[in-house]
């Protein structure tokens, strides 16, 4: 079981090879959940992703016992199967260390990322539907091509690496008492969670899963909550928990929240709004916890893993509008009026006054109840929040109109 030893071995091996990110408090954060919060920027690592830690670590142990080897090398390179952050970081440290990388992604990983992960120098094999059809294919080429498997959580390696963020976060803030980490197989947290307790036995670690894929929580609570689905947490969307990382966590994690999706988007929207920095749907997780249950966290010194930075623009623009309109500031009203010249200009004078701003305009003639004469009026405005939209409401009601949010 990866150990304190190897991951302070880690800490040293990948000194000057990536980057010592910050882990700093978020005092508008800590007001909002009544406790104290400390963000672990791992998304600022070059490739956006802890992922990088374990990847490196990995590659380097193997690059060492290459040259060690002399002109007889065991291995001719390494394989990796991942569809995002792991196929990054394997790629990236495989170029700078000067091994041959090829990385097995499912035919439908977007091209953005199929492309990102070849500027590192990598092959990149598309191969199958799912993720275990790649994890079989990358094996067979790893045997058939004398290629070292590069597993994305279940190695002592990868492990180790994963656990120099614990070390981190408690040397630049040895007062935390708290770590809250996301999980999908478990590298990450196995290591954090590993160190963090070598170092101050008292401290807590919190896992947190997305609802949608609950393997480890299923695992270590013994439930069968189903599983599988889409998610914006793609990163931690794991089928099945790690060999070396389950018991890792029975051994040393406290306990496991599950969030849904709503929870991760909210996170991220506040990560975005509030501290100026984008994260993932898996990175914004242990946010999510926090921001679901308070309680749970309430006067705590709590470190948060700011997992990975990579997210498909348009999915996020889309959750930035959800999020503008869970919160409020992106409202829909139906107002019902008389068909007569001059009553949109009232209704949208009405909305300016009381300081909205008007996004879209739509007339429904034909598709509603209303008598033939009358119209029903769709619009989407901007606003402050909930008391802002009542207030306009407020006013279209004084001025005669019948008008509600839909």
């Amino acid at each position: 079981m990866t150990g304190l030893a190897e991951i302070l071995a880690a800490a040293a091996r990948l000194q000057g090879q990536l980057l010592d990110t910050p882990c700093v408090e978020s005092r508008t954060l800590s007001q909002i959940t009544g406790c104290q919060v400390y963000l672990k920027f791992e998304n600022l690592q070059f490739t956006a992703s802890f992922k990088e830690r374990g990847a490196c670590n990995k590659l380097a142990l193997l690059s060492a016992a290459q040259h060690d080897r002399g002109d007889r090398p065991a291995i001719r390179g390494v394989v990796a199967m991942s569809a995002g952050n792991h196929a990054q970081g394997v790629a990236y440290h495989a170029q700078r260390l000067g091994l041959r990388a090829v990385i097995v992604m499912p035919r439908f990983t977007p091209g953005v990322k199929v492309e990102r992960t070849r500027s590192f120098g990598a092959e990149v094999v598309l191969h199958g539907d799912t993720l275990e059809e790649a994890r079989s294919h990358a094996l067979a080429l790893a045997a058939g091509e004398q290629l070292e498997f590069v597993h994305p959580y279940d190695d002592e390696a990868i492990i180790a690496g994963q656990g120099t963020v614990g070390l981190e976060m408690l040397r630049q803030v040895p007062g935390l008492d708290t770590l809250v980490v996301a999980v999908g197989g478990g590298g990450l947290i196995a290591g954090v969670a590993a160190a963090a307790k070598a170092l101050k036995p008292a401290i807590q670690v919190i896992g947190v899963q997305a609802l949608r894929f609950p393997n480890m929580f299923n695992a270590i609570k013994h439930t069968e909550l189903p599983q599988g689905g889409s998610t914006i947490a793609e990163g931690i969307a794991v089928g099945r928990p790690g060999k070396l990382t389950q018991p890792m966590i029975e051994r040393y994690v406290d306990d496991l929240l599950l969030v849904d999706e709503g929870d991760i988007e909210q996170a991220i929207v506040m990560l975005l709004e509030i501290e100026k920095t984008l994260v993932e749907g898996a990175g914004a997780a242990a946010l999510a916890a926090l921001l679901k249950e308070p309680e749970r966290f309430a006067g705590r010194k709590v470190g948060l893993v700011l997992g990975g930075g990579n997210i498909d623009p348009m999915l996020l623009a889309a959750i930035i509008h959800r999020g503008m309109v869970r919160a409020g500031r992106l409202a829909r009203l139906r107002v019902c009026a008389r068909d007569v010249p001059g009553s949109l200009a009232r209704i949208t004078a009405i909305v300016g006054e009381a300081g909205a701003n008007i996004d879209e305009v739509h007339h429904q003639r034909a598709f509603t109840l209303l008598a033939a004469q009358n119209v029903e009026i769709e619009l989407v405005i901007q606003t402050r929040g909930r008391r802002h939209v009542q207030a306009v409401l407020d006013a279209l009601h004084e001025a005669g109109f019948e008008a509600q949010e839909q």
